[in-house]
C-alpha cells in the first residue's frame, strides 16, 4: 500500500517491523490497556499482527486497518489508529498512544488528519468510534474533532471480568464539510 497522510508534524503510515518493539511496549502498558482488549502483549503477537495485516486490502470492506501514528522527523510511532471498513460508506475509528504522548495534541492531530481522508480523499459517508464509557479522555478528544454522541449503552460488555458500560460517537461526512466551512467563514 502506498499510503500515508502527513501532518505538521506526523506521518500516519503502514507499520514496519521497525514499529513493533515500541508497539508492543506501549501496549504493555497498563494505563494504555485499561479501555483496550488487551491486557499482556507480546513480541510475537505484535509479529503476529503485523504478518497478518494486508495492506495492499486497505478500503475492503468489512476489515480492519491499523496506521501508524509516526514522528515525520524520527519515523518513530507514537501510537497508532485503528480505521475499520464496516462496509462502502461507513468507517469505525479506534486509537491508541503512547503515555509519553499525551496532552501534547498528537492524537487529535493524527485523527483529525485521518478523518479529513476518510471524508475528503475517499469520500465516506460516516464514521463511528466506540469508547468505555469510563474513558473520559477518549470522549473528550471524539467531541472536539466534532463526534456527536449518539448512545450510551448500559453494561453491554463483558470485559475484563466484569460487565461494562460503552458509548457511541459518529459523525457525517455532511457534519464535517459543515463544521470545516464555518470554520472557514468565522
Amino acid at each position: 500500500m502506498e499510503f500515508q497522510i502527513s501532518t505538521t508534524r506526523l506521518i500516519i503510515r503502514p507499520f514496519v517491523a521497525e514499529d513493533l518493539p515500541m508497539f508492543t511496549q506501549y501496549r504493555n502498558d497498563p494505563i494504555i490497556a485499561k479501555y483496550q482488549s488487551w491486557t499482556d502483549y507480546s513480541f510475537e503477537q505484535a509479529q503476529s499482527f503485523f504478518a497478518a495485516m494486508d495492506y495492499k486490502a486497505f478500503g475492503q470492506s468489512g476489515l480492519w486497518f491499523q496506521l501508524a501514528i509516526a514522528d515525520n522527523q524520527t519515523q518513530l510511532i507514537m501510537g497508532d489508529i485503528a480505521v475499520h471498513f464496516i462496509d462502502d460508506e461507513q468507517m469505525e475509528i479506534g486509537f491508541t498512544l503512547a503515555q509519553q504522548y499525551h496532552r501534547q495534541g498528537i492524537v487529535f492531530e493524527a485523527v483529525s488528519a485521518v478523518i479529513n481522508y476518510l471524508f475528503i480523499e475517499l469520500k465516506k459517508h460516516r464514521i463511528i468510534a466506540i469508547t468505555d464509557a469510563e474513558n473520559i479522555p477518549s470522549m473528550g478528544l471524539l467531541n472536539k474533532l466534532g463526534f456527536r454522541k449518539e448512545g450510551h449503552f448500559i453494561k453491554n460488555i463483558f470485559f475484563k471480568g466484569q460487565w461494562g458500560d460503552e458509548c457511541a460517537f459518529a459523525m457525517l461526512r455532511d457534519e464535517y464539510i459543515s463544521n470545516a466551512n464555518s470554520k472557514v467563514e468565522g
